[in-house]
């Protein structure tokens, strides 16, 4: 197995608990969930648009100091707290990427952490 490395970048926010903004092995980076904080002042905004576009911001940050990119993106996955943001939150994403768009799934979920509206995480490819 090929040696696991750390992703780590001021760019976007740090880690708040046991685990890595991402970890890449072989050709392949894993990010974690990212949440739609703002990378400075680590706020949260209110509406899952804002979110949305922080977190895939943050995403973008973090896979370029991997070297990769979201256009390299195979797979994503994103997290709702409300399932009748999917709307929005697609649009959103669908800024960020171009066709062929990565393999997705959406799963409406209990609760996020810091009471977010809205987690994404990926696999892209180096």
């Amino acid at each position: 197995m090929s040696e696991l490395k750390q992703v780590d970048t001021v760019n976007a926010p740090a880690a708040v608990g046991a685990y890595s903004q991402a970890i890449m092995v072989g050709d392949f980076v894993f990010t974690s969930g990212s949440l739609g904080l703002d990378p400075v002042s680590k706020a949260m905004p209110e509406d899952v648009k804002t979110q949305a576009t922080l977190c895939l911001q943050n995403l973008k940050a973090i896979l370029e100091e991997a070297g990769t990119s979201l256009g390299k993106v195979v797979k994503s996955t994103i997290f709702l707290a409300d399932i009748d943001d999917f709307g929005t939150v697609n649009e959103v994403y669908a800024s960020f990427f171009v066709k062929p768009f990565p393999a997705r799934s959406c799963y409406a979920v209990a609760a996020l952490p810091l009471g977010a509206k809205v987690e994404i995480e990926v696999v892209a490819a180096k």
